[in-house]
């Protein structure tokens, strides 16, 4: 691919041609953009049908939008295929919120603003699947209980209302080539969360931050 993000030019000309070129209005986008392809629009539906319901029974992983006065959050949720379950007329779902780092961005964000985005990933598929709706945060004995894994139930799980569902093209995978770039491993030189930490508290120690996270990471997945 031709040039880098280190060549992008960000001295103050550039900044302030770049401000100048800032697109405003919707009309303005429109003028950019051709309209989309009546089918991509009449793909929407209201609720997950079949298909919908087996891609999200093959997907381990998901990516979780909220919002609230505060901002925005984007959250990644995975767990072994079908974690996700959906009600028999595609209406409801149900996402079990499992151990993390207890910071609960998302959650605290439905509290105050139940509208959700989500984004379902099936490993070696380059189609994705959305949804979009509103969730109320429940803390159920019973529903718990049906989402246990290893005797461990989740803190809450997510009732999410389903108001829209698309398929969503797979250009932006393909392009990327997400899923061959991952087959060979981990990339030289990629942050770990130890490089992270070391980069925020001074006096870490990145490898043994990482040796300590992997010996203790599979006793805190569920």
């Amino acid at each position: 691919m031709d040039g880098a993000a280190s060549d992008i030019p960000f001295g103050r000309l550039a900044m302030a041609a770049l401000e100048a070129s800032l697109v405003t209005t919707a009309e303005g986008l429109a003028s950019l953009y051709a309209p989309p392809d009546e089918r991509i629009v009449k793909c929407e539906l209201d609720h997950v049908n079949a298909a919908g319901r087996a891609f999200i029974a093959a997907s381990p992983f998901l990516v979780l939008a909220t919002v609230s006065p505060r901002g925005l959050d984007c959250s990644p949720k995975g767990d072994q295929p079908g974690f996700v379950k959906v009600s028999d007329d595609g209406r409801t779902m149900l996402i079990p919120d499992r151990r993390g780092n207890d910071k609960i961005e998302g959650l605290k964000n439905l509290i105050e603003d139940p509208r959700i985005g989500l984004i379902f990933f099936v490993p070696g598929a380059n189609e994705t699947y959305r949804v979009n709706g509103s969730a109320r945060i429940s803390a159920d004995a019973d529903l718990k209980g049906c989402f246990s894994v290893n005797g461990r139930e989740p803190t809450t799980v997510m009732v999410v209302t389903v108001e829209q569902t698309f398929q969503h093209c797979p250009k932006a995978l393909v392009r990327s080539n997400f899923w061959k770039a991952g087959s060979h491993g981990r990339p030289q030189g990629v942050p770990t969360l130890g490089t992270f930490a070391a980069a925020r508290y001074a006096g870490t120690d990145s490898a043994a931050f990482d040796a300590a996270y992997a010996q203790r990471v599979p006793k805190e997945l569920w």
